[in-house]
């Protein structure tokens, strides 16, 4: 599993993303608002609004929620202009980051970021410069207790998964975008609890810091995620769960 899936999901884990909730749902309204405007409200024909969607059904967003930013979508209006900006850079030690923005103001979020990247030890890098050491992948994570190995793998492999392997106190399911419905769906058939499951970036390769350059990275990734403009980071750190766990509390 990725440093940053893991970082996620022990800050999940332990509340940390309750006392945001309402940064959260923001972020996921913008999403979901800007997909609609750009490929209509039908999750059936439009799979970026289908995958916002999730994702915030994924985070408990009530379902009025979801709603009322679908048809504001539609409704149009410039105040809802949102532009997809990606931002590329390197955080302590070397570590590659990849920076979704969603944003109605290209000047500012890119102010912010930069800021963000130099406060924290990291900079700011050129459009591809760190994106060709990522693939765009379906991840889905499943807590091992109490899951049979043999029978996951079947069923993740049966309904499109490219792998299934352990890693740490998790199984990781990697799969094509377009086949993580499925995958999802037979899970939830199965009547198997997952963690998340999500479209991410995951790294061809990782790195290792040493534990003074893991606070700096997590302090930049954790600052990038605090950034209303910021919709999704990624980063190919790889960090031990004892060190990740030791930062969280």
């Amino acid at each position: 599993m990725s440093g940053h899936s893991k970082w996620s999901t022990i800050k999940r884990k332990k509340g940390a993303a309750d006392a945001k909730r309402g940064q959260l749902f923001s972020k996921l309204s913008r999403a979901i608002i800007a997909a609609a405007k750009d490929g209509g409200a039908d999750p059936e024909s439009n799979a970026t609004l289908a995958t916002a969607i999730q994702k915030a059904r994924d985070n408990s967003m009530p379902k009025d929620n979801i709603e009322r930013a679908i048809q504001r979508g539609v409704g149009g209006g410039d105040a809802d202009a949102y532009e997809s900006v990606t931002y590329e850079g390197y955080a302590p030690g070397g570590v590659a980051v990849i920076c979704l923005v969603l944003t109605d103001n290209r000047n500012r979020a890119a102010s912010d970021v930069r800021h963000i990247f130099s406060k924290n030890g990291g900079s700011l890098g050129t459009p591809g410069s760190v994106a060709w050491q990522f693939d765009r992948k379906g991840l889905v994570l499943v807590d091992q207790t109490g899951v049979d190995e043999e029978a996951l793998l079947e069923l993740a492999l049966d309904a499109g998964a490219e792998d299934v392997r352990e890693d740490g106190s998790s199984w990781q399911i990697t799969v094509e975008p377009g086949l993580l419905a499925a995958v999802r769906g037979a899970l939830e058939g199965a009547e198997i609890a997952y963690v998340s499951a999500e479209v991410t970036m995951l790294p061809k390769a990782t790195v290792e810091p040493d534990e003074n350059e893991a606070r700096q990275i997590l302090r930049l990734v954790d600052a990038l995620e605090d950034n209303d403009d910021v919709q999704d980071v990624y980063a190919n750190f790889d960090i031990s769960e004892d060190v990740l766990e030791a930062v969280a509390s």
